[in-house]
């Protein structure tokens, strides 16, 4: 059978998917043609950070020594993952839902929408408050990670190298060829208690496009992941956002968390790192 043959079977995608991309089991997936159709696709799409278009110039970082001051950091790792590292004059809190009203409330209680579209207003803040708005640095939570799909399995079978003539007339369904081992194992990951990331670097606007990054390795997607942490080269501020919040934190100058506090188009309010936030059950 065709599906036992793992070694000398190849991957080919309906040209109703993509024009003729083939994969050989083992190989990473990129080596094909669909390299150049992901990264333009990946490309030209939105980003979150300002509803920008256009090339984006993030770069996978190999090289940790960035997030130091965040993985080295003595802080409680609930504090640390909720507001970032300590030393700012001031903290708060962007609200994405309001806080409970009374304890042990549920977050299916609320009747609100997540309002996570303030993140591109955050980021247009944030951008007018460093001397580095193209020099910042984004950590992304290794719990997004997954392979990359390139189609979905309807759309594919496999045919045996072995026969030259063999092609999409003869092919067969199969099962696809199990990977060895994670795509994502053999990344560098900045780690901290309970929590561990990957690290990215470039412009605060190109936030976002995980997947178009130069170094990321091809099969391994993050598709539109929120970050973990935002902070630009210069550490004027630091954006930190865990997973299990209904905020995220900001430590910065006092000028501008009162700036942020003030802007009706954000839910913000102080907040003092050191102290219990406000949590849903």
């Amino acid at each position: 059978m065709l599906a036992l043959q793992r070694p000398q079977m190849t991957r080919v995608v309906s040209r109703a998917t993509s024009d003729h991309v083939a994969v050989r089991a083992g190989v990473q997936p990129l080596v094909a043609s669909s390299l150049g159709t992901r990264r333009v696709a990946s490309q030209l799409r939105r980003c979150w950070a300002c509803g920008r278009t256009g090339n984006v110039t993030l770069t996978f970082c190999w090289d940790l020594t960035a997030a130091d001051w965040i993985v080295h950091s003595d802080l409680p790792w609930q504090q640390l993952v909720g507001f970032g590292p300590a030393g700012f004059d001031a903290y708060a809190r962007l609200r994405f839902l309001p806080d409970p009203i009374r304890a042990g409330q549920s977050e299916n209680e609320v009747d609100a929408e997540w309002r996570t579209d303030q993140l591109s207003t955050l980021f247009e803040v944030l951008a007018n408050d460093t001397t580095t708005p193209d020099d910042c640095y984004f950590c992304v939570w290794e719990g997004f990670g997954g392979p990359a799909k390139l189609a979905s399995d309807d759309d594919v079978v496999y045919i045996d190298d072995e026969k030259p003539g063999a092609w999409l007339a003869d092919a067969e369904p199969a099962v696809a060829p199990e990977p060895a081992s994670p795509p994502n194992a053999h990344l560098p990951k900045a780690v901290v208690p309970h929590r561990a990331y990957w690290l990215f670097r470039g412009p605060l606007a190109d936030g976002g496009s995980w997947d178009a990054a130069e170094g990321l390795p091809g099969q391994f997607s993050l598709d539109a992941a929120d970050p973990a942490f935002v902070w630009p080269a210069d550490h004027a501020w630091c954006f930190a956002r865990d997973v299990d919040p209904h905020w995220a934190g900001i430590g910065g100058p006092t000028l501008l968390i009162n700036q942020l506090i003030a802007d009706p188009h954000l839910d913000v309010v102080s907040a003092d790192p050191t102290k219990d936030q406000p949590v849903y059950q």
